[in-house]
């Protein structure tokens, strides 16, 4: 009888991986240019104030107000989610590898790329 080839590989995880990271780019993308378009139909025949700078509303300075001004269809914060989700993409990727090491059971460097998570995570927190 044939010895039946294990579910989860090095290569199978590289396929996952490459997944992830092609998913997360092109729905990122989609988003912003989507919400792109949105914004200038709604937006594109007004004349800009250049001679004062106005920043980013207090609602679009972190991932919360984004996720909540976004599911309003506010097309500011729809780019600005799809600008997050091209954050979150090499950041679900560290996450997954966590996850294939603990599979290949190499503790090291599923304790190193925790930490890198962990840091990733603060940094990206911490911030908004």
């Amino acid at each position: 009888m044939a010895e039946r080839e294990p579910w989860w590989t090095p290569g199978r995880a590289e396929q996952v991986i490459g997944t992830l990271l092609r998913t997360g780019v092109l729905a990122a993308g989609l988003t912003v240019m989507a919400a792109g378009g949105l914004y200038l139909a709604r937006h594109g025949a007004e004349r800009p104030d250049i001679h004062a700078f106005h920043g980013e509303p207090q609602d679009l300075r972190g991932p919360g107000g984004i996720v909540r001004q976004a599911a309003a269809m506010r097309a500011r914060a729809l780019i600005q989610l799809g600008l997050l989700l091209l954050i979150a993409t090499p950041v679900a990727r560290v996450a997954l590898s966590a996850v294939v090491f603990a599979l290949e059971k190499d503790r090291v460097y599923v304790v190193v790329t925790l930490v890198v998570l962990g840091l990733l995570l603060y940094s990206l927190l911490a911030s908004g």
